[in-house]
Protein backbone atom coordinates (compact mmCIF):
# COMPACT_ATOMS: atom_id res chain seq x y z
CA UNK A 1 0.00 0.00 0.00
CA UNK A 2 2.70 2.25 0.66
CA UNK A 3 4.55 1.73 -2.73
CA UNK A 4 1.07 2.42 -4.07
CA UNK A 5 0.34 5.87 -2.19
CA UNK A 6 4.11 6.72 -3.06
CA UNK A 7 3.62 6.34 -6.72
CA UNK A 8 0.03 7.40 -6.87
CA UNK A 9 0.70 10.97 -4.91
CA UNK A 10 3.61 11.32 -7.57
CA UNK A 11 1.80 10.63 -10.28
CA UNK A 12 -0.83 12.67 -9.36
CA UNK A 13 1.54 15.55 -8.55
CA UNK A 14 3.79 15.82 -11.69
CA UNK A 15 0.37 15.71 -13.88
CA UNK A 16 -1.31 18.43 -11.50
CA UNK A 17 2.42 20.62 -13.11
CA UNK A 18 4.34 20.49 -9.47
CA UNK A 19 8.43 20.74 -9.70
CA UNK A 20 9.54 17.01 -9.22
CA UNK A 21 11.29 17.65 -6.09
CA UNK A 22 8.42 19.30 -4.08
CA UNK A 23 6.62 16.63 -5.97
CA UNK A 24 8.67 13.98 -3.76
CA UNK A 25 8.18 15.94 -0.93
CA UNK A 26 4.58 15.47 -0.98
CA UNK A 27 5.13 11.83 -1.54
CA UNK A 28 7.34 11.75 1.18
CA UNK A 29 4.50 13.27 3.72
CA UNK A 30 2.08 11.29 2.48
CA UNK A 31 3.97 8.11 3.31
CA UNK A 32 4.75 9.59 6.53
CA UNK A 33 1.14 9.92 7.28
CA UNK A 34 -0.10 6.50 6.49
CA UNK A 35 3.03 5.26 8.56
CA UNK A 36 1.87 7.41 11.57
CA UNK A 37 5.17 8.81 11.90
CA UNK A 38 4.01 12.18 10.67
CA UNK A 39 6.62 14.34 12.18
CA UNK A 40 8.48 17.67 10.38
CA UNK A 41 11.87 16.69 12.39
CA UNK A 42 12.42 13.35 10.75
CA UNK A 43 11.67 14.66 7.37
CA UNK A 44 14.11 17.70 7.92
CA UNK A 45 16.77 15.36 9.13
CA UNK A 46 16.09 12.71 6.20
CA UNK A 47 16.41 15.34 4.05
CA UNK A 48 19.73 16.73 5.46
CA UNK A 49 21.23 13.19 5.73
CA UNK A 50 20.80 12.58 1.82
CA UNK A 51 22.18 15.52 0.78
CA UNK A 52 24.79 15.92 3.59
CA UNK A 53 27.67 13.42 1.66
CA UNK A 54 31.19 14.46 0.58
CA UNK A 55 31.37 12.81 -2.66
CA UNK A 56 28.05 14.82 -3.55
CA UNK A 57 30.13 18.05 -3.69
CA UNK A 58 31.44 17.16 -7.12
CA UNK A 59 28.14 17.42 -8.75
CA UNK A 60 28.41 21.19 -8.23
CA UNK A 61 32.07 21.63 -9.01
CA UNK A 62 31.81 19.64 -12.21
CA UNK A 63 28.28 21.76 -13.59
CA UNK A 64 30.62 24.66 -12.64
CA UNK A 65 33.79 22.98 -14.69
CA UNK A 66 31.22 22.50 -17.85
CA UNK A 67 30.22 25.79 -17.90
CA UNK A 68 33.19 27.35 -17.68
CA UNK A 69 34.55 25.33 -20.70
CA UNK A 70 31.76 26.14 -22.85
CA UNK A 71 32.45 30.16 -21.43
CA UNK A 72 36.38 28.96 -21.90
CA UNK A 73 36.16 28.65 -25.70
CA UNK A 74 37.35 24.61 -24.87
CA UNK A 75 34.19 23.78 -26.40
CA UNK A 76 34.60 25.51 -29.65
CA UNK A 77 37.72 24.48 -30.13
CA UNK A 78 37.31 20.65 -30.10
CA UNK A 79 34.38 21.22 -32.30
CA UNK A 80 36.96 23.28 -34.72
CA UNK A 81 39.29 20.54 -34.14
CA UNK A 82 36.84 17.97 -35.32
CA UNK A 83 35.34 19.86 -38.36
CA UNK A 84 38.67 20.36 -39.35
CA UNK A 85 39.60 16.50 -39.45
CA UNK A 86 36.76 15.52 -40.81
CA UNK A 87 34.68 17.95 -42.76
CA UNK A 88 36.12 16.96 -46.25
CA UNK A 89 34.71 13.84 -45.50
CA UNK A 90 30.69 12.62 -46.72
CA UNK A 91 29.07 12.67 -43.71
CA UNK A 92 31.43 14.58 -42.10
CA UNK A 93 30.20 16.89 -39.70
CA UNK A 94 28.34 14.19 -38.74
CA UNK A 95 31.24 11.92 -37.68
CA UNK A 96 32.36 15.21 -36.20
CA UNK A 97 29.46 16.03 -34.25
CA UNK A 98 30.29 12.34 -32.45
CA UNK A 99 34.02 12.59 -31.41
CA UNK A 100 33.23 15.87 -30.28
CA UNK A 101 30.71 14.51 -28.23
CA UNK A 102 32.74 11.22 -27.05
CA UNK A 103 35.37 13.97 -26.29
CA UNK A 104 33.27 16.68 -24.48
CA UNK A 105 31.63 13.36 -22.62
CA UNK A 106 35.25 13.17 -20.94
CA UNK A 107 34.77 16.75 -19.79
CA UNK A 108 31.42 17.48 -18.20
CA UNK A 109 29.57 14.54 -17.37
CA UNK A 110 25.83 16.43 -18.25
CA UNK A 111 24.08 15.57 -21.59
CA UNK A 112 22.32 18.78 -21.39
CA UNK A 113 25.25 20.76 -21.32
CA UNK A 114 27.07 18.62 -23.69
CA UNK A 115 24.42 18.45 -26.20
CA UNK A 116 23.83 22.83 -26.46
CA UNK A 117 27.51 22.99 -26.73
CA UNK A 118 27.65 21.19 -29.20
CA UNK A 119 24.45 21.48 -31.23
CA UNK A 120 24.59 24.95 -31.13
CA UNK A 121 27.77 25.29 -33.14
CA UNK A 122 27.49 21.79 -35.45
CA UNK A 123 23.72 22.33 -36.16
CA UNK A 124 23.41 25.54 -38.21
CA UNK A 125 26.87 24.20 -40.21
CA UNK A 126 24.70 20.77 -40.94
CA UNK A 127 21.82 22.82 -41.85
CA UNK A 128 23.64 25.05 -44.16
CA UNK A 129 25.53 21.84 -45.04
CA UNK A 130 22.15 20.30 -46.57
CA UNK A 131 21.88 17.88 -44.14
CA UNK A 132 18.70 16.29 -43.07
CA UNK A 133 17.98 18.78 -39.75
CA UNK A 134 16.26 16.26 -37.90
CA UNK A 135 18.32 13.76 -38.51
CA UNK A 136 21.49 15.99 -37.61
CA UNK A 137 19.81 16.96 -34.27
CA UNK A 138 19.13 13.12 -33.17
CA UNK A 139 22.49 12.12 -33.84
CA UNK A 140 23.74 15.24 -31.80
CA UNK A 141 21.02 14.53 -28.87
CA UNK A 142 21.97 10.75 -29.21
CA UNK A 143 25.72 11.77 -28.68
CA UNK A 144 24.90 14.06 -25.96
CA UNK A 145 23.58 11.07 -23.63
CA UNK A 146 27.49 9.13 -23.90
CA UNK A 147 28.11 12.50 -21.11
CA UNK A 148 26.39 10.29 -18.68
CA UNK A 149 28.34 6.96 -19.34
CA UNK A 150 31.92 8.42 -19.88
CA UNK A 151 33.26 9.97 -16.81
CA UNK A 152 33.55 12.37 -14.95
CA UNK A 153 29.65 11.37 -15.23
CA UNK A 154 27.11 13.02 -12.78
CA UNK A 155 24.50 10.46 -13.19
CA UNK A 156 27.49 7.70 -11.97
CA UNK A 157 27.95 9.73 -8.85
CA UNK A 158 24.03 10.05 -8.07
CA UNK A 159 23.81 6.24 -8.43
CA UNK A 160 26.70 5.39 -6.58
CA UNK A 161 26.04 7.64 -3.84
CA UNK A 162 22.42 5.97 -3.66
CA UNK A 163 23.37 2.25 -4.59
CA UNK A 164 26.12 2.42 -1.97
CA UNK A 165 28.62 1.78 -4.75
CA UNK A 166 32.06 2.43 -5.67
CA UNK A 167 31.55 5.95 -7.72
CA UNK A 168 35.58 5.27 -9.28
CA UNK A 169 34.87 1.48 -10.38
CA UNK A 170 31.60 3.21 -11.94
CA UNK A 171 33.58 5.22 -13.81
CA UNK A 172 36.14 2.91 -14.78
CA UNK A 173 33.26 0.19 -15.95
CA UNK A 174 31.83 3.33 -18.10
CA UNK A 175 34.36 3.68 -20.48
CA UNK A 176 34.23 1.04 -22.92
CA UNK A 177 30.44 1.60 -22.91
CA UNK A 178 30.88 5.37 -23.77
CA UNK A 179 32.83 4.25 -26.68
CA UNK A 180 30.61 1.58 -27.90
CA UNK A 181 27.86 4.11 -28.04
CA UNK A 182 29.78 6.21 -30.17
CA UNK A 183 31.09 3.53 -32.78
CA UNK A 184 27.29 2.49 -33.06
CA UNK A 185 26.71 5.67 -33.50
CA UNK A 186 29.33 6.31 -36.64
CA UNK A 187 27.79 3.38 -38.11
CA UNK A 188 24.07 4.49 -37.71
CA UNK A 189 25.40 7.90 -39.58
CA UNK A 190 27.14 5.43 -42.31
CA UNK A 191 24.14 3.66 -43.35
CA UNK A 192 21.87 6.71 -42.80
CA UNK A 193 23.98 9.45 -45.19
CA UNK A 194 25.11 7.11 -48.02
CA UNK A 195 22.68 8.36 -50.64
CA UNK A 196 22.45 11.83 -49.05
CA UNK A 197 23.20 14.83 -51.14
CA UNK A 198 25.43 17.00 -49.05
CA UNK A 199 27.94 19.92 -48.63
CA UNK A 200 31.48 18.54 -48.56
CA UNK A 201 34.27 21.10 -47.09
CA UNK A 202 37.66 21.63 -48.66
CA UNK A 203 40.46 19.68 -47.36
CA UNK A 204 41.73 21.55 -44.43
CA UNK A 205 45.33 20.65 -45.31
CA UNK A 206 47.67 19.16 -42.75
CA UNK A 207 49.21 22.99 -41.41
CA UNK A 208 45.36 23.98 -40.47
CA UNK A 209 44.57 20.14 -38.67
CA UNK A 210 47.74 21.36 -37.03
CA UNK A 211 47.22 24.30 -36.12
CA UNK A 212 43.51 23.48 -34.87
CA UNK A 213 45.44 20.59 -32.97
CA UNK A 214 47.85 23.26 -31.13
CA UNK A 215 44.81 25.29 -30.50
CA UNK A 216 43.22 22.44 -28.92
CA UNK A 217 45.80 21.27 -26.97
CA UNK A 218 44.63 22.38 -23.84
CA UNK A 219 41.19 21.39 -24.33
CA UNK A 220 42.19 17.56 -25.08
CA UNK A 221 44.59 17.60 -22.00
CA UNK A 222 41.96 17.64 -19.70
CA UNK A 223 40.37 14.03 -19.71
CA UNK A 224 43.79 12.59 -19.50
CA UNK A 225 44.59 14.91 -16.62
CA UNK A 226 41.21 13.73 -15.01
CA UNK A 227 41.19 10.25 -15.62
CA UNK A 228 44.79 9.26 -15.27
CA UNK A 229 44.50 10.99 -11.50
CA UNK A 230 41.59 9.00 -10.65
CA UNK A 231 43.66 6.06 -12.21
CA UNK A 232 46.91 6.51 -10.43
CA UNK A 233 45.01 7.58 -7.13
CA UNK A 234 46.31 11.13 -7.18
CA UNK A 235 42.93 12.14 -6.26
CA UNK A 236 39.08 11.46 -5.29
CA UNK A 237 36.17 12.15 -7.40
CA UNK A 238 35.51 14.99 -5.75
CA UNK A 239 39.12 16.42 -5.91
CA UNK A 240 38.66 15.31 -9.51
CA UNK A 241 35.94 17.74 -9.61
CA UNK A 242 37.63 20.52 -8.01
CA UNK A 243 40.72 19.97 -10.48
CA UNK A 244 38.86 20.33 -13.33
CA UNK A 245 37.62 23.85 -12.26
CA UNK A 246 40.71 24.52 -11.77
CA UNK A 247 42.21 23.68 -14.79
CA UNK A 248 39.15 24.97 -16.94
CA UNK A 249 39.29 28.29 -15.30
CA UNK A 250 43.43 28.54 -15.97
CA UNK A 251 42.82 27.41 -19.72
CA UNK A 252 39.95 29.50 -20.20
CA UNK A 253 41.34 32.73 -18.94
CA UNK A 254 45.13 32.06 -18.89
CA UNK A 255 45.78 30.31 -22.17
CA UNK A 256 42.51 31.14 -24.38
CA UNK A 257 42.06 34.57 -22.95
CA UNK A 258 38.46 34.18 -23.79
CA UNK A 259 37.23 33.69 -19.78
CA UNK A 260 36.31 36.84 -18.83
CA UNK A 261 34.86 38.11 -15.55
CA UNK A 262 31.56 38.97 -16.76
CA UNK A 263 31.44 35.10 -18.56
CA UNK A 264 32.97 33.58 -15.30
CA UNK A 265 30.35 35.43 -13.09
CA UNK A 266 27.65 34.10 -15.73
CA UNK A 267 28.93 30.51 -15.59
CA UNK A 268 29.20 30.69 -11.70
CA UNK A 269 25.30 32.07 -11.92
CA UNK A 270 24.46 29.12 -13.94
CA UNK A 271 26.05 26.41 -12.16
CA UNK A 272 24.99 27.57 -8.62
CA UNK A 273 21.12 27.77 -10.01
CA UNK A 274 21.34 24.05 -11.71
CA UNK A 275 23.36 22.92 -8.60
CA UNK A 276 20.43 23.78 -6.56
CA UNK A 277 17.88 22.25 -8.10
CA UNK A 278 20.08 18.95 -8.35
CA UNK A 279 20.51 19.16 -4.43
CA UNK A 280 17.54 19.79 -3.53
CA UNK A 281 16.51 17.23 -5.47
CA UNK A 282 18.53 14.61 -4.09
CA UNK A 283 17.61 15.81 -0.84
CA UNK A 284 13.65 14.90 -1.26
CA UNK A 285 14.32 12.24 -3.36
CA UNK A 286 16.62 10.52 -0.30
CA UNK A 287 13.90 11.39 1.81
CA UNK A 288 11.43 9.27 0.20
CA UNK A 289 13.98 6.51 -0.43
CA UNK A 290 14.17 6.46 3.22
CA UNK A 291 10.78 5.95 3.67
CA UNK A 292 10.33 3.35 0.80
CA UNK A 293 13.08 1.15 2.49
CA UNK A 294 11.72 1.59 5.92
CA UNK A 295 8.19 0.70 4.65
CA UNK A 296 10.50 -3.04 3.22
CA UNK A 297 8.84 -1.76 -0.33
CA UNK A 298 12.16 -3.19 -1.65
CA UNK A 299 11.45 -6.84 0.12
CA UNK A 300 7.38 -6.41 -1.28
CA UNK A 301 8.91 -5.91 -4.67
CA UNK A 302 11.34 -9.12 -4.02
CA UNK A 303 8.52 -10.87 -3.55
CA UNK A 304 6.85 -9.87 -7.14
CA UNK A 305 9.98 -10.79 -8.78
CA UNK A 306 11.38 -13.76 -7.21
CA UNK A 307 10.19 -16.28 -10.10
CA UNK A 308 12.56 -14.26 -11.89
CA UNK A 309 15.37 -13.45 -9.74
CA UNK A 310 16.97 -16.58 -10.67
CA UNK A 311 17.62 -15.56 -13.95
CA UNK A 312 19.54 -12.35 -13.87
CA UNK A 313 19.85 -11.67 -17.56
CA UNK A 314 15.32 -12.15 -17.17
CA UNK A 315 15.59 -9.72 -14.56
CA UNK A 316 18.03 -6.93 -15.94
CA UNK A 317 15.49 -7.12 -19.18
CA UNK A 318 12.55 -6.26 -16.81
CA UNK A 319 14.06 -3.88 -15.01
CA UNK A 320 15.37 -1.94 -18.29
CA UNK A 321 12.09 -2.22 -19.82
CA UNK A 322 10.58 -0.60 -16.57
CA UNK A 323 13.15 2.00 -16.91
CA UNK A 324 12.51 3.06 -20.64
CA UNK A 325 9.01 2.95 -19.79
CA UNK A 326 8.96 5.08 -16.82
CA UNK A 327 11.51 7.85 -18.48
CA UNK A 328 9.55 8.65 -20.89
CA UNK A 329 7.09 10.54 -18.50
CA UNK A 330 10.30 10.87 -15.68
CA UNK A 331 13.18 13.24 -15.70
CA UNK A 332 16.70 11.27 -15.56
CA UNK A 333 17.88 12.57 -12.23
CA UNK A 334 14.49 11.80 -10.48
CA UNK A 335 14.44 8.97 -12.02
CA UNK A 336 17.63 7.77 -10.71
CA UNK A 337 16.93 8.76 -7.41
CA UNK A 338 13.54 6.89 -7.09
CA UNK A 339 14.29 3.86 -8.68
CA UNK A 340 17.35 2.96 -7.27
CA UNK A 341 16.78 2.29 -3.43
CA UNK A 342 14.14 0.27 -4.70
CA UNK A 343 15.40 -1.79 -7.02
CA UNK A 344 19.23 -2.41 -5.93
CA UNK A 345 18.44 -5.29 -2.78
CA UNK A 346 16.46 -6.81 -5.64
CA UNK A 347 19.36 -6.60 -7.76
CA UNK A 348 21.88 -8.13 -4.74
CA UNK A 349 19.37 -10.69 -3.66
CA UNK A 350 20.43 -12.01 -7.90
CA UNK A 351 23.62 -11.59 -7.30
CA UNK A 352 24.12 -9.63 -10.50
CA UNK A 353 27.42 -7.30 -10.13
CA UNK A 354 26.23 -3.81 -8.71
CA UNK A 355 28.43 -1.96 -11.11
CA UNK A 356 27.35 -4.01 -14.72
CA UNK A 357 24.08 -3.07 -13.16
CA UNK A 358 25.68 0.75 -12.49
CA UNK A 359 25.87 1.30 -16.29
CA UNK A 360 23.11 -0.60 -17.32
CA UNK A 361 20.84 1.16 -15.37
CA UNK A 362 22.10 4.98 -15.93
CA UNK A 363 22.18 4.02 -19.98
CA UNK A 364 18.52 2.99 -20.12
CA UNK A 365 17.98 6.20 -18.33
CA UNK A 366 19.88 7.60 -20.73
CA UNK A 367 17.51 6.82 -23.42
CA UNK A 368 14.71 8.61 -21.46
CA UNK A 369 16.66 12.45 -22.46
CA UNK A 370 15.59 11.96 -25.63
CA UNK A 371 12.17 10.44 -25.93
CA UNK A 372 8.99 12.33 -25.77
CA UNK A 373 7.05 13.47 -23.71
CA UNK A 374 9.35 14.66 -21.58
CA UNK A 375 12.69 13.91 -23.14
CA UNK A 376 14.84 16.76 -21.94
CA UNK A 377 17.83 16.52 -24.39
CA UNK A 378 15.62 16.04 -27.60
CA UNK A 379 13.68 19.31 -26.19
CA UNK A 380 17.04 21.34 -26.18
CA UNK A 381 18.61 20.11 -29.72
CA UNK A 382 15.05 20.68 -30.98
CA UNK A 383 15.11 24.15 -29.74
CA UNK A 384 18.46 24.94 -31.04
CA UNK A 385 17.20 23.48 -34.40
CA UNK A 386 13.82 24.97 -34.17
CA UNK A 387 12.06 22.41 -35.58
CA UNK A 388 8.97 20.40 -33.10
CA UNK A 389 9.86 17.73 -31.09
CA UNK A 390 8.08 15.10 -33.04
CA UNK A 391 9.79 15.87 -35.67
CA UNK A 392 13.06 16.06 -33.78
CA UNK A 393 11.86 12.61 -32.48
CA UNK A 394 11.56 10.75 -35.90
CA UNK A 395 14.96 11.87 -36.89
CA UNK A 396 16.31 10.40 -33.54
CA UNK A 397 14.65 6.98 -33.76
CA UNK A 398 17.12 5.29 -35.62
CA UNK A 399 19.73 6.31 -33.26
CA UNK A 400 17.58 5.60 -30.56
CA UNK A 401 16.90 1.85 -31.72
CA UNK A 402 20.96 1.36 -31.71
CA UNK A 403 21.55 2.46 -28.47
CA UNK A 404 18.47 0.12 -27.33
CA UNK A 405 20.24 -2.80 -29.42
CA UNK A 406 23.15 -1.84 -27.82
CA UNK A 407 21.30 -2.06 -24.40
CA UNK A 408 20.20 -5.14 -25.40
CA UNK A 409 23.77 -6.82 -25.78
CA UNK A 410 24.76 -5.81 -23.26
CA UNK A 411 22.18 -7.65 -21.25
CA UNK A 412 23.03 -10.55 -23.54
CA UNK A 413 26.38 -10.05 -23.01
CA UNK A 414 27.55 -8.65 -19.31
CA UNK A 415 31.07 -9.41 -20.29
CA UNK A 416 31.20 -6.70 -23.00
CA UNK A 417 31.22 -4.08 -19.88
CA UNK A 418 32.98 -5.97 -17.50
CA UNK A 419 35.92 -7.54 -19.32
CA UNK A 420 37.51 -3.82 -19.72
CA UNK A 421 36.33 -3.04 -16.89
CA UNK A 422 38.30 -5.62 -15.36
CA UNK A 423 41.62 -5.07 -17.47
CA UNK A 424 41.47 -0.75 -16.78
CA UNK A 425 41.77 -1.63 -13.31
CA UNK A 426 44.30 -4.24 -13.49
CA UNK A 427 46.30 -1.42 -15.13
Amino acid sequence: MVLVLFLGGLAVLILAGVPVSFALLGSALLMMWWLDVLDPQILADAMYNGADSYPLMAIPFFILAGELMVAGGLTTRIVSLMTSMLGHIRGGLGYAAIVASVIMASLSGSAVADTAAIGSVLLPMMRNAGYDVPRSAGLIGTGGIIAPIIPPSIAFIVFGITANVSILDLFFAGIAPGLMMGITLMAIWAVLVRSDVTKVYPWAGWKAIRESLFSGFWALLMPLIIIGGLKAAIFTPTEASATAVAYALFVGAVVYRELTVEKFLKACREAAFTSASVMFLVATASASAWLVTTSQVPLVLAGFLEPIIGSPRILVLVIVILVLIVGCVMDFTPNVLILTPVLMPVVRMAGIDPVYFGVVFILANCVGLLTPPVGVVLNVICGIGKIPMGVGAKGALPFILGMAFLLALFIAIPDLILVPFRWIVRL
